[in-house]
């Protein structure tokens, strides 16, 4: 492994860890894209696989009553980890450029989603079904890309939960498709003891990073502080667009 990506991967994983410890989220929408700018889609997700579910252990454990949202939400849980999985191998057989493409694209609805709602009445409609949808089409593009946000928000919002039930959702969502995805590339070969060791570094940067986003959220505007995010994320989209398109 060359040097310059570790320390490329380094400055990411903590720069992301902070920033998710101080506003709550944003750890994998900011880490991956930045990672794929120096990689392919493999290397980003597996790379950060097992800090990723340190940063969504944090937060499960931050909320309190991890039992009570597992029961609660099992079945969505279990979908995505079936969706995620199927994701994964396909991003092991083919590994494309174009997951490149899919990963900016969600990004971009992300950005959107936050500007002006979209709305989603069929989930309201036929819940069950959209149930069933979130959980095996949004774990595919977990899968995929290591993003499923704005599905998630979506759903999350037209059914009305409360922020305490979509942070929960959302990080036990993250924590067993990480865990899924991790089975599949042991089974395929693909996680081996380099990626092991580099990603047991990464978690030790990724708790450092935590810690101090968590020291600094009180000291910081928030709402600033997330809208010069979203601009960032705007740029990363269009870089990896570009690079794709263009390269």
């Amino acid at each position: 492994m060359e040097i310059n990506f570790i320390l490329v991967l380094a400055v990411i994983v903590f720069w992301a860890s902070i920033i998710h410890g101080s506003i709550g989220f944003g750890f994998g929408m900011i880490a991956t894209p930045l990672i794929a700018l120096y990689s392919d889609m493999q290397t980003a997700i597996i790379f950060l696989l097992l800090p990723t579910m340190i940063v969504n252990i944090i937060s499960i454990v931050s909320e309190g009553n991890f039992f009570e949202a597992l029961k609660k939400f099992w079945f969505i849980i279990f979908l995505m980890v079936i969706g995620s999985s199927l994701g994964t191998v396909l991003l092991i057989f083919s590994n494309s450029e174009i997951f490149k493409l899919l990963l900016a694209f969600i990004i971009l609805v992300y950005l959107v989603q936050s500007f002006v709602k979209i709305e989603a009445t069929f989930i309201l409609k036929y819940p069950k079904s959209s149930t069933y949808g979130l959980g095996l089409v949004g774990g595919v593009v977990s899968g995929l890309t290591n993003v499923v946000a704005p599905l998630m928000i979506m759903y999350t919002l037209e059914l009305k939960y409360t922020r305490k039930d979509t942070v929960q959702l959302s990080n036990l969502c993250f924590l067993f498709t990480k865990i899924g995805q991790i089975i599949v590339f042991i089974y395929f070969g693909t996680f081996t003891t380099e990626i092991l060791e580099l990603s047991v570094f990464s978690i030790l940067v990724v708790l450092f990073g935590m810690f101090l986003g968590i020291k600094i959220k009180k000291r910081i505007d928030a709402r600033f502080y997330t809208k010069i995010l979203k601009i960032l994320l705007f740029i990363i989209a269009f870089i990896l667009i570009f690079q794709v398109v263009l390269f």
